[in-house]
C-alpha cells in the first residue's frame, strides 16, 4: 500500500482497498482525492476521518462512493470525428471476416457499445450481422443502466444531439419527451459483463477494442499492465481505439501503427 501525505486520506484509501470492490492503488491520487472530497461535500463533512466514520456506518454511502470512483461519464458517439474515421475500419473488418468481435472496456452506462451497433446498422457498407459486441465494466450499477438502455436529456446532456451522427436516430431509440430508450433489437445486440481490466485478465481474439478515457485516470506504473491485457486480447492486425487525449505508452509504440493518429485509432502490429 502506497503512503500518502495526509494520513486521514490514507486511512480512507485503506478502507476502500479493504471494504469496497475497487482497487485505488491503480489510480492517480489526485483523481481519487477529487472524487472522495466531492462525496465529503455531499455528506457535509470536512475531515477525512469524519468521512471514514460515515463509510463505516452507512452502506449506501459506500455504494455512492464506488459509483463515483468508477469511470462512468460517456456519451453516444463521443468525439464524432473519431466515429466518422471508424467507418472504414468497420467496413473493412466486416468485409474480410465472417465474425467481428468488438470489446468496449470500460463501457460505463453502455452508450459506447450501443453507438457501435447503431453506426453499423446506419451505414449500409457495414455488415451489422457479423458483429459480436461486448461491453464490460467494473461497476454493477453502470452495467444495470447499460442493460436497461434508457437515457434522459438534462441541462448538461442532450441525447438528441449525441445521436445526430445517425441518418435516422428514431430507427434505434424510442423517444418520449426527454427520455430515449434503446430499442430491444439494439439492446439484444450487446452483451454486458463485469470485468476489471487490471485484475481479470484478457479476453479472446478481439478484432476491435475500445479503451477510451480510462488511462488518463490511471497511475503511470499501471498503464502497461492494462495495455498488456488489451494486447493479449488482440491478434496481429486487429484495432485499438483510445481516448482523444490519451497516448500509447512509449514502451509499446512500436507495436501499433496509427490508422488515424488524431482520432487515436491504431492497428496492432507486433
Amino acid at each position: 500500500m502506497r503512503e500518502f501525505e495526509d494520513a486521514g486520506f490514507g486511512r480512507v484509501i485503506r478502507h476502500i482497498q479493504d471494504e469496497v470492490d475497487f482497487e485505488p492503488e491503480y489510480y492517480n491520487p489526485d483523481y481519487l482525492d477529487r472524487r472522495i472530497t466531492a462525496r465529503m461535500r455531499r455528506q457535509e463533512v470536512e475531515e477525512y476521518d469524519d468521512y471514514l466514520d460515515v463509510l463505516q456506518s452507512d452502506s449506501r454511502e459506500k455504494e455512492a462512493l464506488m459509483d463515483s470512483l468508477t469511470i462512468n461519464v460517456t456519451n453516444f458517439f463521443r468525439n464524432q470525428e473519431m466515429w466518422e474515421a471508424l467507418r472504414p475500419v468497420l467496413r473493412d473488418l466486416t468485409d474480410e471476416n465472417r465474425r467481428v468481435r468488438v470489446w468496449s472496456a470500460p463501457c460505463a452506462d453502455g452508450r459506447e457499445p450501443y453507438s457501435v451497433s447503431m453506426l453499423a446498422r446506419d451505414d449500409r457498407q457495414i455488415d451489422n450481422d457479423r458483429l459480436t459486441i461486448v461491453g464490460t465494466d467494473i461497476s454493477d450499477e453502470a452495467l444495470e443502466d447499460a442493460r436497461e438502455g434508457t437515457y434522459e436529456t438534462t441541462r448538461t446532456t442532450d441525447i438528441g444531439e449525441e445521436l445526430s451522427l445517425l441518418d435516422d436516430p428514431e430507427r434505434y431509440v424510442n423517444v418520449e419527451d426527454n427520455t430515449f430508450t434503446v430499442k430491444p433489437e439494439i439492446r439484444d445486440d450487446i452483451r454486458f459483463e463485469t470485468h476489471d481490466l487490471i485484475r481479470d485478465g484478457s479476453r479472446r481474439s478481439c478484432d476491435l477494442v475500445f479503451c477510451r478515457n480510462l488511462l488518463i485516470y490511471i497511475d503511470s506504473e499501471f498503464k502497461i499492465p492494462i495495455f498488456e491485457t488489451l494486447t493479449d486480447s488482440m491478434d496481429a492486425g486487429n484495432y485499438l481505439v483510445i481516448g482523444m487525449t490519451e497516448t500509447i505508452p512509449q514502451e509499446l509504440r512500436d507495436d501499433f501503427e496509427p490508422v488515424n493518429k488524431r482520432c487515436r485509432i491504431y492497428q496492432y502490429t507486433p
